[in-house]
């Protein structure tokens, strides 16, 4: 089953009662045992608890069985807006939801897809009753507090996020063809989640409130908690503030609709893209089918299995004619789709592609798959499932999940069987079942982008009202209107780092954790683009990337193959100051994980043939992220703040000409600078010993030698100039893009802690001023943020955010005088650090629940050289901040007089208005790679 929540998660579960998992052999999955304790109140509440004591937190999950499936002609996009207007404030907490969360350091948010919408709060454990609260409140009592302002507000936040989603994305609106092509106009899969930008705009307060009384009642959802709480106290609270809340009306279950295609459909529409893409899809079954696991092996086999599906041998690998491809099968409640995406290389035909795509097809067809390729399909579904579900907030909407979906939380169990019962002679039918002549086929060629459908008014006068269901009085036996009190604190202790050293220098961080049968290896290396040569950039990511690519002992193939066998990860990658290489694992594979990653790090040879494909592959990428707005302003903000000439200006991952001109001889070299056991840590987290693994790790790198160290200093950034405004041309883009921003402190700078804080009041919060004043107040964006980046030398400071094109210039009026302000007449006050310490602190325990959160983690004290304890102090000295040090970094590291503003939009429609601002008489107009064009649009340097 693959929804839209959890497209990766595998299905091989057992339930064993003695222990949370067992070590099985080659074939069977490795099991985990989710306890699970289930129940219903007398007003229809499905309840679901799942005790986890590992980490001081608990999700409380909810799903509403409703979602774009239940809308009807002219309310298209209702259960999305609901979505957002679920976070607005409810009777007896009008406000803001995040607020009173966030202060605790919850992580919160809401999705909705077309067959359900969920929302989750994932807070410390002594948070949970206020958690319920807040969710009870809007379960019952939303509409009082529901006004025609608030609509409007949000209305407009969604339509800002279709703007950033669907119509100033690349292909964004593709999948609004393919469902419209696909599902009959009278389908409820016909129309887009997001709904209709005229929908949108027709939506009453008496819609919006009919929607609500019929669908988000405790009849129509169910509620999970997953994590560390006790299960005779959750129960109390739950039927405190949940029990009292009546029951709606019924909602009826829509069956089954698998539309039925009499002939294929080939569609065409341009965009403003470099890769033409070709998608294919076939109708196929809905989730629970018997032929659902098949069909997901199926697309695993095709394109899904890492640099061994079909489709990447054929199209990536043999013949190099594709940038990407994939196949999947999502599915879900009345139906589902088997769905091929390839994009091709800039010069290819798709249709030679989709040719040479279809022969893959047919071959699987008339052969099948071979039993090796089942087997590893299952393996990584497996692998994924496990190490996906060490997160309570995954576990919590995983239950959740199948108890809407099957009724029953442990339905995955029977799931399971199915899966792991696949035959390459299941998977085989299948593919000639409904993999068929009878497809929608869509191409996206470049050209101008498709035109977007008009953001015209509908006469509501002329719609039928919905029905508005009665609704009973709650009769509570406590006051609801008092906010319960978050509890003390409960303890909590970072993980302890037991570190080593190998004897040619490596050193090793180790922390235990055995209570799921999961080992991550976490290579980071102090060197990446920050070491580039000049004109080689680019390098220390080929470089990282060809690590996987071929041994003395295998080649790419074969890496590939032997990681799928085991259901193992195994990824490479350089940065700007770092390269890493992780591997995580079942540890009943330990032995021969350790052995491949061992041998990638010992034994590369970068292979000519494969260096070459990757560069193929990189120059298609570096051309295509050029589509795309928040792309062009990321690289050419750099560029602007710290010029060519410094490793943080440049362009990551290089420049078309600088890749095209690598060599293995520079990767080679740079290799062998940089990848040095002296020059290195390896961070170890998950069920292992440090003895155990020094003793496999020094017997297995003892030919790993160490050298001289690269020099890492970084220069000085340019000096700063006054306020200037700079402008990208994006013809016909539905929003701008905002950057403005300065340099700011190195990671180093005893003020770390104060900054923190500043930026988290700023705009490191849902509840910060920026985001506040630009999306709640202004509906000007869906979402505004700022940030310090801290690096070995000094990183910037920036502020984001998508803005619509009408409001650009009022949207960058409000950004700077957020700016101005905190420097000046509006300090951070009292209540706003103490809310912000309040995040920042309880939220603390968060950062280490999985081996891939404290392996990342703990890359901070590699990179950076902070004592191994330095997690352990953390909370105390974010307590010990003043409202003097927060005021005093403010002004001496934010200067709104000498930033950068970056805008990235339609130049014909807010040229004229930016220069209307009183600090932008000037704007510099620039091409995407941040060139300076003249007045007749040519490169200036031309």
């Amino acid at each position: 089953m693959h929804f839209r929540t959890i497209r990766t998660l595998s299905l091989a579960v057992l339930m064993l009662a003695s222990s949370p998992w067992v070590r099985a052999d080659e074939r069977k999955p490795q099991i985990l045992d989710l306890k699970v304790e289930t129940y219903t109140l007398p007003n229809g509440l499905q309840v679901i608890l799942h005790e986890d004591h590992k980490t001081p937190i608990v999700s409380v999950n909810i799903w509403y069985k409703v979602g774009s499936k239940n809308e009807k002609a002219g309310r298209t996009g209702f259960a999305h807006l609901f979505e957002h207007l679920m976070f607005q404030g409810s009777k007896n907490h009008d406000n803001e939801y995040f607020g009173p969360l966030e202060q605790a350091g919850a992580q919160i948010n809401g999705s909705t897809t077309e067959d359900r919408t969920n929302y989750y709060d994932t807070v410390p454990s002594n948070a949970l009753e206020l958690a319920l609260w807040l969710e009870s409140d809007r379960m019952g009592f939303l509409l009082p507090a529901l006004t025609q302002a608030k609509l409007d507000n949000q209305r407009d936040v969604v339509k800002n996020e279709r703007r950033q989603r669907v119509d100033n994305e690349p292909y964004g609106q593709a999948s609004e063809r393919l469902d419209a092509a696909l599902y009959p106009a009278d389908h409820p899969y016909h129309h887009s989640v997001i709904g209709s930008m005229a929908d949108l705009s027709a939506a009453s307060l008496d819609d919006v409130s009919a929607f609500f009384r019929t669908y988000y009642s405790p009849n129509n959802a169910s509620l999970c908690l997953a994590g560390d709480f006790n299960p005779a106290e959750a129960k109390k609270l739950i039927a405190k503030y949940f029990a009292p809340l009546p029951k709606g009306p019924e909602v009826a279950k829509l069956k089954p609709s698998v539309p039925k295609l009499a002939e294929s459909k080939h569609l065409t529409m341009t965009d403003a893209v470099k890769l033409p893409r070709a998608q294919l899809v076939w109708p196929t079954v809905p989730n629970g089918h018997p032929d659902e696991q098949a069909l997901d092996i199926l697309a695993a086999v095709l394109g899904g299995l890492h640099k061994e599906n079909r489709l990447f041998l054929a199209l990536m690998y043999h013949h190099q004619l594709a940038a990407q491809v994939s196949a999947a099968h999502p599915t879900q409640s009345l139906s589902g789709v088997f769905q091929v995406s390839i994009s091709a290389r800039p010069g290819e035909k798709l249709d030679e592609l989709v040719k040479i795509a279809d022969a893959e097809i047919e071959r699987l067809k008339t052969d099948g798959p071979t039993d090796d390729e089942v087997l590893k399909a299952q393996n990584e579904r497996e692998s994924d499932l496990i190490t996906g579900l060490q997160s309570e907030t995954v576990r919590a909407d995983f239950l959740n999940q199948y108890n809407v979906v099957f009724g029953d939380p442990m339905a995955y169990k029977a799931e399971m069987v199915r899966l792991f019962a696949v035959k390459p002679a299941d998977v085989k039918r299948v593919a000639n079942q409904y993999v068929t002549g009878h497809r929608v086929r869509l191409d996206v060629l470049p050209g101008a982008p498709a035109e977007r459908a008009p953001e015209s008014t509908v006469d509501a006068s002329k719609q039928t009202p919905l029905v508005m269901p009665k609704t009973e009085v709650v009769k509570d036996t406590f006051d609801r209107s008092v906010m319960p009190e978050v509890g003390p604190a409960p303890k909590f202790t970072p993980p302890r780092v037991e570190r080593r050293k190998l004897s040619n220098g490596l050193e090793l961080l180790v922390v235990q954790r055995h209570d799921l049968p999961i080992l991550t290896l976490h290579l980071v290396v102090r060197g990446g683009e920050d070491l580039e040569p000049k004109g080689k950039g680019g390098v220390a990511s080929l470089t990282a990337s060809l690590l996987t690519e071929g041994t003395k002992n295998r080649d790419s193939l074969a890496i590939a193959g032997a990681l799928a066998e085991i259901g193992t990860t195994l990824s490479a990658s350089g940065g700007l100051e770092s390269s890493t290489v992780t591997l995580t694992t079942l540890t009943k594979h330990t032995e021969r994980a350790l052995e491949l990653f061992t041998d990638v790090l010992m034994n590369p040879t970068f292979p000519e043939k494969e260096l070459q494909r990757l560069i193929k592959q990189r120059v298609a990428r570096l051309e295509a992220r050029l589509d795309q707005p928040q792309e062009i302003a990321r690289l050419v903000f750099r560029r602007l703040l710290y010029g060519l000439d410094h490793p943080y200006g440049r362009p990551d991952q290089g420049t078309v000409k600088s890749v095209q001109g690598l060599t293995r001889d520079d990767v080679v070299d740079f290799h062998k600078r940089v990848f040095l056991p002296n020059n290195a840590a390896l961070v170890v987290v998950g069920d292992t010993t440090p003895d155990a693994i020094q003793n496999v790790l020094e017997s297995a790198l003892k030919g790993w030698k160490s050298a001289e160290v690269p020099s890492h200093a970084i220069p000085e950034p340019p000096a700063s100039k006054p306020l200037s405004v700079y402008l990208v041309d994006k013809p016909a883009a539905a929003q701008s893009m905002l950057y403005v921003g300065q340099v700011g402190e190195p990671r180093n700078t005893p003020d770390y802690f104060p900054l923190q804080l500043l930026n988290t009041v700023l705009g490191g919060q849902f509840n910060s001023r920026v985001n506040l004043n630009l999306r709640e107040d202004k509906g000007y964006t869906y979402g505004a943020q700022t940030a310090f980046v801290y690096r070995h030398g000094r990183g910037p400071f920036v502020a984001v955010t998508p803005v619509a094109t009408k409001d650009t210039k009022a949207a960058i009026a409000e950004l700077m005088k957020e700016l101005k302000d905190i420097v000046g007449p509006r300090p951070v006050k009292a209540d706003e650090l103490a809310f912000a310490k309040g995040n920042l602190i309880k939220g603390f325990p968060g950062e280490f629940e999985t081996t891939g959160h404290v392996a990342s983690t703990l890359d901070e004290l590699v990179m950076y050289r902070l004592p191994d304890d330095y997690y352990n102090s953390y909370q105390a000295k974010i307590e010990a901040v003043t409202l003097a040090d927060v005021e005093r970094v403010a002004k001496r590291d934010l200067h709104p007089e000498s930033m950068i503003v970056l805008v990235v939009g339609d130049r014909s429609k807010v040229e004229k208005e930016l220069k209307t601002l009183p600090f932008a008489k000037i704007v510099t107009v620039l091409d995407v790679e941040g060139n300076p064009v003249t007045e007749k649009g040519q490169n200036a340097a031309e």
